[in-house]
């Protein structure tokens, strides 16, 4: 119908003679080919001068087109359409030619009504008649002429003697101060920051009250220094604690910068050689400045829970980071593990009953912390049982050991079982992620109100909130680690069974690649408390190592890595392989000299998985949090689904390329 209408539309405007024209020209032809050359002259002389009767015709019936639909305006409009406040066109559909215009718009634009057609395409390129066509009133996209914007509403107006010959009408309805206005507001929006110096106490430590002011005129120099270029207001709250004020216009300059004084705020260092850090939260888009420092104050939190050193920014939406490159130092103090034990052990002895929930694919570090949690319960009298996939997981050969005790016969259920025998007095703690999407079974997540976290990688933008306990150190070596701490503060030695220290010194050797990275103080002290308590590193040993044909598979994803920046490399699979065979061969390239960092990456159904390990300087969870993934500095991986390993290869490279770009 539409091509029928623009066939019609065409006769009308520009009624078709070339078929007899060409008679005419083969007249001509025929006569100077049998040497009639009079007749020849005389029959040229007439179709030149049909041709030019031919062109003002066609330009008259143009003319009377447009008479037409002036015509057709006024009666429409009430008033003269060259008098209308707004320009004003009348396009043909199928080609976007002008067919007639009010004044406004000829001086826009510089249209005028002559036989050299014009298209509204040549003012504004990406426009279409789409919207038209579908009997929208509204074109979807703004559009800019000069220095001003509009907004074009417009109709279809049906034309001829049966009335099935279309042509657009076009309103521009002129919103350049509007979107002045609006622009404005947007950019004059408040961003509330908060400052917050992380390793104060570590700075001052043994110093003089005279280092210490001297410490201070140091670091409010050097951030009252930066603010200045932010034209904001920039207030001290306490001896570590700054709030910072300036508009939203700015804060684009900030982010360009990628933050400078994070790098400036190095330069100030205490007599013990230790250089100070910030923290940087900032607040955006907050309704109000109460929401606005509560954006800040979670950036602040987000970025300690991912090691500090570091701004987050937080909109209405979602997390932003800047930073967070420098190696983690471990901070932690013992006196949040005391409080933290004590704390879950009462909630414990509030409850029905606690499940416990690590992450999908569950390995040792998820398990041996949860076995850890249960040891706790059991010292409350409080039944305990893990939620776990005994059909697809990263630690059969552990929990097969521990089926075999009687004290754990039972305690593996899936999540379907723990969603029936749930009630509003049990409690869900989760082990090993921060993340909601990465439990495993999030329903269940969702049906238990009293959630506690132990974690210890860096927190993700969509961590687990609304927590009663969040016992969360990114510094820490592991879960089980975390999970030991708590058993030292909360039960006796003789309270812990050895299949329980066996669990939890697995953990710790399986994300420390046997006490070889990610190791600190509370990491050996841990391990000695464990093997006190019985756990043997052979048995545990054991329960790491590989079968033949296991290890010829992660000797061939050896093989097929590739080097990227001479120090990076990249093992791209094109058929599927385990989890474990992957985090093993990125650890295993990591044995290779000059190698600092390794991606391993596989397809697994619909998704392509990436396991990612790191010994130098090159922050593996960073590289990875653009696709999604997350983990630690170290140790990382990521999911992307509906997508194939070759694209998900290009994304990788562009990540780790942004990253060292932005260093």
């Amino acid at each position: 119908m539409n091509k029928r209408r623009e066939k019609r539309l065409e006769k009308l405007l520009h009624p078709s003679a070339g078929f007899y024209f060409a008679i005419l020209v083969l007249f001509c032809v025929i006569a100077f080919s049998l040497k009639q050359y009079l007749l020849a002259v005389l029959e040229s002389l007439i179709t030149v001068l049909l041709f030019v009767l031919y062109l003002l015709f066609r330009a008259h019936r143009r003319r009377q087109l447009q008479a037409f639909v002036q015509k057709w305006a006024d009666n429409a409009s009430g008033t003269r359409g060259a008098e209308a406040p707004f320009p004003m066109a009348v396009i043909e559909l199928d080609n976007c030619a002008i067919v007639h215009t009010n004044d406004t718009f000829a001086k826009l634009t510089g249209f005028n009504d002559t036989l050299v057609e014009h298209r509204l395409t040549e003012h504004f390129p990406e426009f279409t008649t789409d919207w038209l066509t579908a009997d929208k009133m509204e074109y979807p996209y703004d559009v800019t002429l000069g220095q001003r914007r509009y907004r074009i509403y417009g109709t279809v107006v049906n034309t001829g003697a049966n009335g099935d010959i279309p042509l657009g009408v076009l309103y521009f309805a002129e919103l350049t101060e509007l979107y002045r206005v609006r622009d404005e507001y947007i950019r004059s929006r408040p961003v509330v920051s908060i400052i917050l110096v992380d390793n104060y106490e570590e700075l001052t430590r043994n110093m003089t009250e005279a280092a210490i002011s001297g410490l201070n005129a140091r670091i409010n120099n050097t951030i009252l220094k930066w603010a200045q270029n932010y034209h904001g207001l920039l207030r001290r709250l306490e001896k570590n604690r700054f709030l910072l004020i300036f508009e939203k216009r700015d804060l684009k300059v900030a982010v360009d910068t990628k933050f400078t004084i994070l790098e400036e705020i190095h330069e100030i260092t205490a007599p013990s050689g230790l250089a100070a850090s910030i923290s940087f939260g900032l607040g955006v888009d907050g309704a109000t400045f109460e929401e606005g420092y509560d954006f800040a104050a979670l950036s602040i939190e987000m970025a300690l829970s991912r090691g500090g050193d570091q701004a987050v920014v937080k909109d209405r939406m979602n997390f932003h980071f800047y930073g967070g490159r420098a190696k983690e130092a471990d901070r932690r103090g013992k006196v949040r593990s005391r409080v933290t034990a004590n704390t879950m052990m009462e909630l414990i002895g509030q409850s029905s009953q606690v499940f416990i929930m690590g992450h999908k694919n569950a390995d040792m570090d998820a398990v041996g912390a949860a076995m850890g949690i249960a040891c706790l319960c059991r010292k409350k009298n409080k039944p305990a049982f893990i939620v776990l996939d005994l059909e697809e997981n990263s630690a059969q050969r552990l929990i097969d050991e521990i089926i075999r005790e009687p004290e754990y016969k039972n305690i593996f259920i899936s999540g379907e079982d723990a969603l029936l025998m749930c009630d509003n007095r049990s409690t869900l703690v989760v082990v090993d992620t921060n993340r909601p999407d990465q439990v495993e079974y999030r329903s269940l997540l969702d049906a238990i109100s009293r959630v506690c976290v132990v974690d210890h990688h860096l927190r993700a933008a969509d961590y687990i909130n609304s927590v009663v306990v969040n016992f969360h150190e990114p510094y820490a070596s592991s879960a089980a680690e975390l999970a030991t701490e708590l058993l030292q503060y909360a039960v006796e030695p003789n309270d812990v069974l050895p299949i329980e220290a066996k669990s939890l010194m697995a953990g710790i050797f399986l994300d420390t690649k046997s006490f070889n990275v990610r190791t600190g103080e509370r990491t050996f002290e841990a391990a000695a408390y464990l093997r006190q308590l019985g756990a043997d590193t052979v048995e545990v040993k054991r329960l790491l190592q590989n079968d033949y044909d296991d290890t010829i598979i992660k000797h061939k994803i050896v093989q097929a890595a590739r080097m990227h920046k001479h120090d990076i490399a990249i093992a791209p699979l094109n058929g599927p392989t385990t989890r474990t065979l992957a985090a093993q061969a990125a650890d295993e390239l990591l044995n290779i000299t000059g190698i600092k960092a390794s991606f391993v990456l596989f397809p697994d159904g619909d998704r392509v998985i990436i396991s990612a390990r790191s010994i130098g300087d090159a922050n593996v969870q960073v590289i990875l949090e653009p696709l999604g993934g997350g983990g630690n500095a170290s140790t990382a991986g990521a999911q992307i689904r509906n997508t194939t390993v070759k694209e998900v290869l290009d994304r990788l490279v562009a990540s780790i390329e942004e990253y060292y770009e932005s260093k």
